[in-house]
């Protein structure tokens, strides 16, 4: 047994309050988390999208309303909480459309999957989402 093996702790039973605080995931873990949770974020919103895809193609006066929901907000919802749910929205389909490439670029190349691929592939992942969900939000909070 080499001196780095008898230095690593092992876990046996994992105390949630102890040991899953020191626990440090890969950006492969993260990425595959974050992908099962913009899932999840997209189902749950999903009648907020139906509303968004119906109003807005409807009639020029939907379309005013469903620009106006934006700005004014709807009911009592404030104009900067839909925006926010779009931002949601945006991010989640983003990150589960290039989450699901890697997997599928993985899942046809079994011969090219390594460690180092998905440490890689997985940084390029959370990037990209990340950059084309910032310039979207941008555009949607009116900064361009």
């Amino acid at each position: 047994m080499t001196e780095l093996a008898k230095k690593r702790p092992e876990f046996r039973n994992i105390n949630a309050f102890k040991d899953l605080t020191t626990y440090r995931m890969t950006p492969a873990a993260w990425v595959s988390i974050l992908h099962r949770a913009s899932g999840i974020i997209m189902f749950l919103l999903l009648p907020f999208i139906i509303w968004m895809f119906d109003t807005s193609l409807s009639s020029e006066i939907s379309f005013a309303r469903f620009t106006a929901a934006f700005n004014a907000g709807v009911g009592f919802v404030p104009g900067w909480f839909v925006k926010l749910a779009a931002l949601a929205v945006i991010w989640a389909y983003l990150h589960h459309f290039m989450a699901g490439l890697r997997h599928l670029w993985m899942d046809t190349n079994h011969d090219a999957v390594t460690k180092a691929f998905g440490k890689s592939s997985a940084l390029v992942t959370l990037v990209i989402s990340i950059a084309l969900t910032l310039v979207l939000g941008a555009k949607l909070f009116g900064l361009y």
